[in-house]
């Protein structure tokens, strides 16, 4: 199967070790030249470039820059939006992996917004990009307890990375198999919460999507803070 990855950081470059263990072929990477200081290289992108895979600077995914053939587009820690054009240039479309239990807590910053309301649970969701940021039907998703003491950063590292990478390759695995599993999500669950302290997604499609899909509610608690 060839997928096109999207992301940054060392998940992205998790999962792009994950889909060449696999056996996929990884026709392109969709990631930032630099990490956030500005000097070193995105893991990602250097993983790429390693590998010798064509590189895609983020923000200009369009239905033209998508390579031919490409059967599925993969949105590993990536903050484009996928627009409908360019998932429609793809065999199956695109799915992304969100750290929470969807719909809860769609936005840019799930873990930090986990830790902030003290939720007891947490989550991973695989689930089909669609219009609606976060908001797209369910492929694959499990659950992890927060133990008391729990940081963002140990949440991420120890829990909800790892079950990204599970729940992405189980995922991939049954697409491949021609098993394909959408579940819709629930709006009455549904949470939104704001970036914490970072700029908002890019939409290079806007004109397909409105600024809140339809029936997201925004938490008081986010609306307060």
């Amino acid at each position: 199967m060839n997928v096109l990855l999207t992301g940054q950081k060392a998940f992205g470059a998790a999962v792009f070790e994950m889909l060449q263990r696999m056996g996929c072929t990884v026709c392109a990477v969709s990631a930032p030249a630099l990490r956030e200081d500005g000097v070193r290289e995105d893991r990602l992108r250097a993983a790429a470039e390693r590998a010798g895979v064509p590189w895609i600077h983020p923000g200009t995914l369009r239905p033209e820059t998508v390579p031919a053939g490409t059967d599925l587009i993969l949105a590993a820690h990536s903050h484009d939006f996928v627009g409908r054009r360019t998932r429609m240039a793809t065999t199956y479309g695109a799915i992304g992996y969100h750290p929470s239990l969807l719909p809860r807590h769609r936005g840019r910053d799930a873990v930090r917004w986990t830790i902030h309301m003290k939720d007891p649970l947490a989550g991973g969701t695989v689930y089909w990009l669609s219009e609606r940021m976060d908001g797209g039907d369910i492929a694959a998703q499990d659950y992890v307890f927060v133990a008391p003491g729990e940081t963002v950063d140990s949440l991420w590292r120890e829990k909800l990375f790892p079950l990204g990478l599970t729940l992405l390759e189980r995922t991939v695995k049954d697409i491949a198999a021609g098993v394909i599993r959408r579940e819709p999500q629930d709006e009455t669950y549904a949470t939104w919460e704001p970036s914490w302290e970072r700029p908002p997604a890019n939409r290079p499609e806007l004109d397909l999507i409105g600024t809140l899909p339809s029936g997201t509610r925004v938490s008081r608690k986010a609306a307060r803070s």
